[in-house]
């Protein structure tokens, strides 16, 4: 089936289509000739995926529809919104991960940030959360997915995007980045919340 996902990130891409696996088209703005930034300046992870979801919903179906290269009325349209929750840090950067060392989302500086603000610290225990919001039919629903860890003392791994080289869940010595794509996904916050939102569509939906 067709879903429009909110994103052009072509990791996040990967990973979620992975996760749905076949018979699941993922349809980004980009492919719909949408091409300026979509909002997220909500407080929470679950304003910010609301935010998305509907900006690219109304995009889509309203008025504003005009120039969408393609025809996806009635498609289901999801956004997602992931934060890394700190416990030493009073659970930052929370819903300000992607910019936490500043508004260019530069992966690096975040992570360098990151540890730079936890040295010395004893308590080195995170959490990834990632909120997902599907709007299908004009009614909006809210999937989470959440994965224990901490924080490791340095990079580590290549595979993977944003803080995988220094998050290692909870059960494993490995970081995210050390970890094959497949196994992180049998495991990560993200593929919990896609997995709700494909449960959810199949049972309810039929699709």
């Amino acid at each position: 089936m067709k879903i429009v996902f909110a994103t052009n990130n072509s990791h996040k891409l990967a990973e979620v289509s992975a996760i749905l696996g076949p018979g699941w088209e993922l349809v980004t703005p980009a492919s719909l000739g949408i091409t300026e930034d979509i909002p997220e300046t909500g407080d929470t992870l679950e304003d910010n995926a609301l935010q998305k979801a509907r900006y690219l919903y109304e995009r889509i179906n309203g008025e504003r529809s005009d120039g969408v290269t393609e025809s996806v009325v009635g498609v289901p349209t999801f956004a997602d919104d992931t934060g890394l929750e700190v416990a030493a840090l009073g659970g930052a950067p929370g819903v300000r991960s992607a910019r936490y060392a500043g508004d260019r989302h530069d992966f690096d500086d975040n992570n360098r940030l990151l540890l730079r603000n936890l040295e010395g610290a004893a308590d080195r225990s995170a959490r990834f959360r990632t909120v997902i919001a599907l709007i299908i039919d004009g009614r909006e629903h809210l999937f989470e997915g959440r994965v224990e860890g901490r924080i490791v003392d340095g990079y580590r791994g290549t595979e993977g995007f944003g803080y995988d080289p220094i998050f290692a869940p909870a059960g494993s010595t490995a970081t995210f980045a050390e970890m094959p794509p497949e196994e992180k996904n049998a495991m990560s916050h993200r593929a919990r919340a896609v997995e709700k939102l494909a449960r959810f569509l199949k049972i309810n939906y039929e699709l």
